[in-house]
């Protein structure tokens, strides 16, 4: 797995948590639960990401 691949993954949950920090503080559920789903997508390529490099090693 490539490093640029892992900090998209890290840059995609960060963008996530700040939509959701958006969303809560304009009182916007919509865009809080656009962040959250892309928490939630970032985490799933994460542990794919672990998991390719422990069949790698």
């Amino acid at each position: 797995m490539g490093t640029d691949d892992k900090m998209d993954h890290k840059l995609e949950e960060f963008g996530g948590k700040a939509k959701e920090k958006v969303g809560q503080a304009t009182g916007d559920e919509e865009l809080e639960a656009q962040g959250d789903r892309d928490q939630t997508k970032s985490n799933i390529k994460q542990a794919g990401d672990k998991i390719k490099d422990a069949f790698r090693k």
